[in-house]
């Protein structure tokens, strides 16, 4: 018999190479893009640290997975607050996206 598992989970695929850039370009068109362009500057700065000390791209892929998921999540998030429903019992993206900060 094997230690190792039958079944290993599949990584998911790496971000293409301009997708940061692509990204950062989305988000200076969007009408958050005052906040939302620092923060992901930020992020990525964070990330690249971490990637020039771990000799990996995870935590580059990772910024840009969550930050994908932020733009594609933001028109249901816009148009939730402007249905005017009570948010006050809300959770913060980190959580849903499982963020690590």
């Amino acid at each position: 018999m094997s230690a190792q598992p039958e079944h290993s989970p599949v990584p998911p695929p790496a971000p293409a190479p301009t997708a940061a850039a692509e990204l950062l370009v989305r988000i200076r068109q969007d009408r958050r893009s005052g906040q939302w362009a620092a923060a992901f500057e930020a992020d990525w700065s964070r990330a690249l640290e971490n990637s020039r000390h771990s000799y990996s791209l995870s935590p580059l892929h990772d910024v840009v997975r969550a930050w994908q998921a932020r733009m594609a999540a933001a028109p249901a998030v816009d148009a939730f607050i402007a249905s005017g429903m009570d948010d006050s019992d809300g959770v913060g993206l980190d959580d849903v996206l499982g963020a690590r900060p």
